[in-house]
Formats: structure tokens, C-alpha cells, sequence
């Protein structure tokens, strides 16, 4: 057993970290206040040839893991950048991995190669507004034409569907009634997302403005049969290969978060004096730092474990639940102590923290809840009946 990363996976760190050391403090808060997208940033990670880096190489990518891919998005949040540098990349890590292993070779040649050139701009269209978590129960249609399908439906929270020209988009085919099992019937598509028939209305929220997300209604928005990922009725399956690299990378994300608030909050504990004295000379301000510390070494071995074993082809559904949910948690915990660190700065925009305190609710929240972890969990481990 061993924890130490390797000499690749070192350097894959360090030049993530000498790419980020452009893009200080002050850049992420003005893409935060301002709602700008960080392009000038994701242009260096695509210069870099880094959205590949879980991609095979014979499209263009670095072939390496989930475990690599980890390395890069959690180095990019826990330089300051946060969720709003790491969201603006993260389906280009994950999000194609069913066209990997369900595509035709020419879908595969088509489709990867300009996403990681950083020439396609790609969305994820399945949360629905009435569905929730019940992936099972979405109602967005595509119906079958002569030459492909139209797609009439709803989506809800489709991040960067403002920029994007495509879309992987999980649609019904076949009517819930009709179908023999409840995950039976819905259809993975990867197309085009045309904007004369699909209007994107974005939702205004608590963080990450840098970073779009949106209502998408769909009104007879034309796919062609190529588009097709695999067999029809059986993208449900399908999109289950992209949700355990999706958890894994959520998890590094928070843990990386967490760190960015850990690290400023024990700078400004050696800085601030009250009392004659730095304030993290006080127990009441060590302890909870040094939990925090504690809580994020825990998560991240915990990531790495999941990532490990995805990449070994080996079953790892509880562990990238559990490494989701623990890096969420101890996150959310580092975040809210680096606010309380700072007192009444904190609050303040300048900061920083307080940008960090409402990114890290992404990861408690999205892609899937603390409770429908804990459910699963307790059913695949532990041999409880299900309750949902």
C-alpha cells in the first residue's frame, strides 16, 4: 500500500499549480462579481492540452485516469480558483466517458477530438424540474423522425449551456407505460445543442456566477440518428459509467476548496492580534483549524481510494459515494471555520473566504444528495432495505 503520488503525478500537480499562479485571488473575484467566464484561464488548460488528460490517446487525449484527472481539478480548486475555476472544465474530464464506452469508433473520432482541442463547448442536459434525483422519471421526449429524432422537454440546471454548441442529453424514447423496467426507455444522445429550437434561460443563484446554469426548454429541437450513443432505450445504463468519475472528481474539488479556506484562515490566525496576542495562539481557534485539517487528509484518502479503484476496473460505487459526501462535508466545515476565523472580515468580499463558503454548497448539493448517498450506502453495505 502505497500514498505517495508518483513522479507523474507529481509533475501533472506542479504544472497545474504554475499554470493557476497566473490567475490570482483578485481574477477569481472578479469572475465571481462580474459573472465572468474565466476563459483567459480555461484558454491556458486547453493550451496545455490538459482536458484530455482522462481521454485516450488515440483521440487526441492523455490516456491516463480518473486518478490524474483528480490531481488536476483538485489542484485548480485548492489554488483559490474553487468551483468556479474547476466547474468551468469539469464535464470535459468526465462527461464523455459513455461515448468512450459505448460509441462507434466514427462517433468517437467525431465527437472527443474537438472537446479536447477545447473547440466543442459541451453541457449535461438530464436533471429535469419535475424528476429531481429520479433520473428514472424524466419526461423530456425524443420522438423519431425519418432522419432522427426531435426532442421536446424541459431540462433544469444545465451548467454552460449559455456557451455551449453541444449537449449530452439523456431523452425519452419509449413512454414510462411501455417500458418493463423503470430504467428502461431513456436515450443518451450527444448533438448538437441548436439554439433555434432550444431556449436557455439562465437561473440566477447563491455562487459560482462565473459558471452559467440554466433552464433549458426544448421545442422540436431536430438529432439526427448518428447521434445516437449505443442502443436506444438504454441510456439510463449508459449514463451510469459517467456518475462514479463524476463523484470522484466532485470529491477532489471539495477537498481542494477546503484547503484554499484552511490555508487562509491559518495565515490570518498568525496575523491577526487581539489582545496583545495572534488570535490562533487561542485553542478556541486552533482546534476547530486543526479538525478541519484533519477531516480533509480523511476525504482525500478516501478520493484516492475510489479513483484507484475506478481506474483498476474494479467495482467502487460506495467509495466515490463516500469520498463524495466525506470531501463535501469536511469542505463545507474548513469553508464556514475560515469565515468564522476572519470574524466580521469574513464577510467581506476581499476576503475571499466568504466566495469559498458559497462554492462549497455545490458539492453538498450536486450531483446527488447527502441523503441519497447515506441510502445507498446503507443498502449496497450494509443490507439495509431500500427506502426510496
Amino acid at each position: 500500500m502505497d500514498f505517495k503520488l508518483t513522479e507523474e503525478q507529481l509533475a501533472i500537480r506542479d504544472a497545474i499549480n504554475r499554470l493557476c499562479a497566473g490567475f490570482d485571488a483578485d481574477y477569481w473575484l472578479r469572475c465571481d462579481t462580474e459573472g465572468h467566464y474565466p476563459e483567459e484561464f480555461v484558454a491556458e488548460v486547453v493550451a496545455g492540452g490538459w482536458l484530455g488528460i482522462a481521454m485516450p490517446e488515440a483521440y487526441g487525449g492523455s490516456g491516463l485516469g480518473i486518478t490524474e484527472g483528480t490531481i488536476m481539478m483538485q489542484a485548480i480548486s485548492e489554488t483559490g480558483a474553487g468551483l468556479s475555476g474547476a466547474s468551468a472544465l469539469h464535464l470535459n474530464i468526465f462527461g464523455l466517458n459513455p461515448v468512450v464506452v459505448f460509441g462507434t469508433e466514427e462517433q468517437k473520432q467525431r465527437m472527443l477530438p474537438p472537446l479536447i482541442r477545447g473547440e466543442d463547448k459541451a453541457c449535461f442536459g438530464v436533471t429535469e424540474p419535475n424528476a429531481g434525483l429520479d433520473t428514472t422519471q424524466l419526461d423530456t421526449r425524443a420522438e423519431k423522425t425519418a432522419n432522427g429524432y426531435v426532442i421536446r422537454g424541459a431540462k433544469h440546471w444545465t451548467s454552460m449551456a449559455q456557451r455551449a454548441n453541444k449537449v449530452l442529453l439523456l431523452a425519452r424514447t419509449t413512454p414510462k407505460d411501455q417500458c418493463r423496467k423503470r430504467t428502461d426507455g431513456l436515450s443518451l444522445f450527444y448533438t448538437t445543442l441548436d439554439k433555434r429550437y432550444a431556449e436557455v434561460r439562465e437561473i440566477p443563484k447563491m455562487g459560482r456566477k462565473a459558471v452559467d446554469s440554466n433552464a433549458v426548454f426544448y421545442d422540436a429541437m431536430p438529432v439526427p440518428k448518428e447521434d445516437l450513443i449505443g442502443e436506444e432505450g438504454r441510456g439510463f445504463h449508459y449514463i451510469l459509467h459517467g456518475l462514479n468519475p463524476e463523484r470522484i472528481l466532485i470529491a477532489g474539488e471539495a477537498v481542494g476548496l477546503g484547503r484554499a479556506a484552511l490555508r487562509r484562515a491559518a495565515m490570518y490566525a498568525k496575523e491577526r492580534v487581539v489582545f496583545g496576542r495572534p488570535i490562533g495562539q487561542n485553542q478556541a481557534i486552533q482546534h476547530p483549524l486543526a479538525r478541519n485539517w484533519a477531516e480533509l487528509e480523511a476525504a482525500d484518502l478516501m478520493t484516492y481510494k475510489a479513483a484507484t479503484l475506478y481506474d483498476a476496473g474494479q467495482e467502487c460505487g460506495s467509495f466515490a459515494n463516500a469520498a463524495k459526501y466525506l470531501a463535501a462535508e469536511a469542505g463545507f466545515r474548513a469553508c464556514e471555520t475560515a469565515i468564522l476565523t476572519h470574524g466580521g472580515m469574513g464577510y467581506a468580499k476581499e476576503y475571499h473566504v466568504e466566495r469559498y463558503f458559497r462554492e462549497i454548497l455545490i458539492p453538498r448539493i450536486a450531483p446527488v444528495s447527502r441523503e441519497m448517498i447515506l441510502n445507498y450506502i446503507a443498502e449496497r453495505e450494509l443490507g439495509l432495505p431500500k427506502s426510496y
